[in-house]
């Protein structure tokens, strides 16, 4: 049975990370911006029946919401929380198996990866979001803010300077990182 065992803050002030009792994913994260895109999972659709939910996001042992300006957490939080303890995890669709970068990506992205998933990735999981990777043109990589950090003000600027700059230092001085 899942329960949530706390409930943090997240920069978003219209977004809260929801820790659970149980893994949810292995490896893959889940992000859905509208009940029609979470229609063929059943947690994200389930969230989304909640008044005033404007996305989800779930990797792990969490879960985050973001909800409408209008709406009041309260609205959201008990209502939320009685859903994933009815649910029953074995409804989450299978995750996909990770792919193999040496055979998928350049040299190039590989590196980008690995400095993202040992430094930037973590953190933004503990803020209750994720960073997903759209593509690396020449030396510029486009990237997409996941969960809390998707309408986050401070994500839209100072953390992505600070992911450019730590990829400038770590992986490629000309590196260019841009949000989709």
């Amino acid at each position: 049975m899942l329960q949530v065992i706390d409930v943090e803050l997240t920069p978003n002030p219209h977004a809260l990370k929801f820790l659970l009792n149980e893994r949810l994913l292995k490896f893959e994260t889940r992000h859905f911006h509208s009940k029609a895109e979470a229609a063929n999972d059943p947690l994200a659709s389930g969230v989304f029946e909640l008044p005033g939910v404007l996305s989800v996001f779930y990797m792990d042992k969490f879960i985050t919401v973001e909800k409408s300006r209008e709406t009041q957490w309260g609205q959201i939080q008990r209502p939320l929380v009685s859903f994933l303890k009815d649910f029953d995890n074995n409804l989450i669709p299978a995750e996909k198996e990770p792919e193999d970068l040496d055979v998928n990506s350049s040299e190039l992205l590989k590196k980008i990866n690995e400095v993202l998933n040992q430094k930037v990735r973590p953190a933004l999981a503990n803020d209750g979001g994720g960073l997903e990777v759209l593509g690396l043109n020449g030396v510029t990589l486009k990237v997409r803010y996941q969960g809390a950090c998707g309408s986050c003000p401070s994500s839209i600027s100072g953390t992505l300077r600070a992911i450019e700059n730590l990829l400038k230092k770590e992986v490629n001085p000309v590196i260019e990182v841009i949000s989709a």
